[in-house]
Parts: structure tokens; C-alpha cells; sequence
């Protein structure tokens, strides 16, 4: 199960009723974050969770409107007595970045960690997550994030049985774990467990024009949360210049990738009532939803299989 909250739903700067752009799951007591922008802590507040115990921070990249709120971020962290580390990802100049920013924020009670993302494509494996960052096309060097938990086989006790494995080796194969019995017998997990089952997916993707690499990582997503700073018709060409999307173009992204849901997000602040531009990009994806903040979801397995 993966709780889903897209923070906030604004793009360049926060309005009096729309924060900054950014997301935030909870999965298995573990809470990643996705850019801190200005009032980021606020609407996580807002939506009554917690900063304490967000052990992943990942950055798109590093235009204000998607890191200035991190170091009021980490204060609050640091002043609700959290000592473990966190971890932050993000393209390279990441920990350059942050220590510019900790000027205001020298002195915490915990440890950071740095992972630079210097290739096209990074996997990384972390807290229960599957991270899989990918770069697109802005005017920095941006990345869009595919986050997925993964779900293990079926225990089959016939399987099991049939394979000759004694019952008190059943829990830690499991788990995924070898087991050597005391004549040095080896058990492994395929011995008591089919094939893996489909997991959950979400991908992540702001300030960016349409690319490959989206449609590539967000393949059947159950969800896809992407930018779609304008919806107006008028606005392609300004899309094009200051390399960001259309709804529509969004939408053909979503249906390219066969994904089950479009979220879209990071709204121009000229574009009051976004709700009011959908229609033409759902014709293109039905499940397209011009999102709010603190629009929330939790997604499950697939209870058939």
C-alpha cells in the first residue's frame, strides 16, 4: 500500500490559495519527498502529516520554486529531535546546492547523505522504495522520478512440500532469504514462491517538454503525476520556449504510456481555474484530473492476484 499526496499543484511561485509543486508518499512507516519549494512544510501540515520521519528528499532540479523551502524544512526536522539520517537525491551539484543553502541551517541533529545523479537513467534502491530517475528536456538539467514497490511471489505450500523444504525454513525463504540446512542442503525462495506479482507505480515529472524518457519510465504507471503549466490554446509556443507542457500534451504522454491516471500539476500562476481547461486533454486521456493540492490517493496491490 502506498499513500499518495501531491503537496501542492503550483508552478514558479506560491499563491494565496496554491502551494508549490511537490509530493509526498508514505509506505511501510517510510516517507519520501519530492522538491521542497517554498512552503512545502506548510501544506505537509496542512494535510496532517509529518516532517519527522521523511527519509528521502529527491530534487528535479534546482530552480527556486522546487528547493528554497528545504532549509526551513530541515530546521523543522532537526527541532523535532530527529537524529536519523536523511537522504538526498538530485542532479549533480546537489550537495554544492544544499550548502549554500544551510547558511541559514549549519547545525543539525542529523546526518545527510548525498546521492549526484550524473547518468541519463539511475536506479536506486532505498527505505522499501525503487527509485528510478531519469533526465528530460528543460533549460537545466532536470530529472523526472518513477517510484515503484515492489511485490514479492505467492507463498505456495504445495510448492513447498513438493520441493522437499522443511516448515521451519518457510519464513525466512519468504523473506527472500537462502537457507543451508546442517547436511548443506541449500533452499532457495523459488523452491516456495511463484513468480513476482505486479507491484505499484507513480511517476513524477515537472518542468519539462514531452519526452521519450517519460514515456518510457511512467510505462503503465498506475499513476502519473505530470506538469501541465498551461491549458490554454494560445500558450503552445510559450510552452515550447520555456521548455514546459501543454495539458494536452500531457494527456498524450499519459496515453503513449498506457498509464491508469494523469494528475496534472505546476500550474502557470496565470492559470486561475485549471478545472476549466481539462476537457480538450481528457479527450486524448479519459482518467485525466486537473489536480488540487493535497490531492491524495492510496494505491494497493492488486487484490486478484
Amino acid at each position: 500500500m502506498l499513500d499518495v499526496c501531491l503537496l501542492g499543484t503550483g508552478g514558479m511561485m506560491p499563491l494565496p490559495s496554491r502551494w508549490l509543486t511537490s509530493l509526498m508518499t508514505r509506505c511501510n512507516g517510510k516517507n519520501l519527498l519530492i522538491d521542497c519549494g517554498e512552503g512545502t512544510q506548510v501544506t505537509i501540515r496542512q494535510k496532517g502529516w509529518s516532517v519527522h520521519d521523511i527519509e528521502v528528499i529527491c530534487f528535479t532540479h534546482y530552480h527556486g520554486d522546487h528547493i528554497s523551502g528545504l532549509p526551513g524544512l530541515l530546521l523543522s526536522m532537526g527541532n523535532s529531535d530527529r537524529t536519523k539520517p536523511v537522504t538526498l537525491i538530485g542532479p549533480k551539484g546537489l550537495e554544492r546546492v544544499v550548502n549554500a543553502l544551510r547558511v541559514i541551517a549549519p547545525e543539525l541533529p542529523f546526518e545527510i547523505k548525498y546521492i549526484e545523479l550524473t547518468e541519463s537513467n539511475t536506479h536506486i534502491s532505498i527505505e522499501g522504495y525503487e527509485i528510478d530517475a531519469f533526465k528530460v528536456n528543460h533549460n537545466v538539467v532536470c530529472y523526472g522520478y518513477t517510484i515503484s514497490i515492489l511485490r514479492g511471489g505467492r507463498f505456495y505450500v504445495e510448492k513447498a512440500m513438493e520441493n522437499n523444504v522443511p516448515k521451519q525454513y518457510w519464513s525466512k525463504l519468504q523473506k527472500g532469504e537462502n537457507v543451508i540446512d546442517e547436511d548443506g542442503r541449500v533452499f532457495t525462495p523459488d523452491m516456495v514462491i511463484g513468480q513476482a506479482r505486479k507491484g505499484i507505480k507513480v511517476t513524477y515529472c515537472t518542468d519539462t517538454r514531452p519526452t521519450k524518457s517519460i514515456v518510457d519510465n511512467a510505462k503503465e504507471s498506475d499513476l502519473l503525476i505530470c506538469e501541465g503549466m498551461y491549458g490554454e490554446d494560445d500558450m503552445v509556443e510559450k510552452a515550447k520556449i520555456n521548455k514546459h507542457m501543454t495539458f494536452e500534451e500531457a494527456a498524450t504522454i499519459a496515453k503513449e504510456a498506457k498509464v491508469n491516471q494523469l494528475w496534472l500539476t505546476h500550474y502557470s500562476p496565470s492559470l486561475i481555474r485549471p478545472e476549466d481547461y481539462v476537457e480538450k486533454a481528457r479527450k486524448i486521456f479519459t482518467n485525466t484530473i486537473a489536480a488540487k493540492d493535497r490531492r491524495t490517493i492510496t494505491l494497493e496491490f492488486d487484490k486478484s492476484e
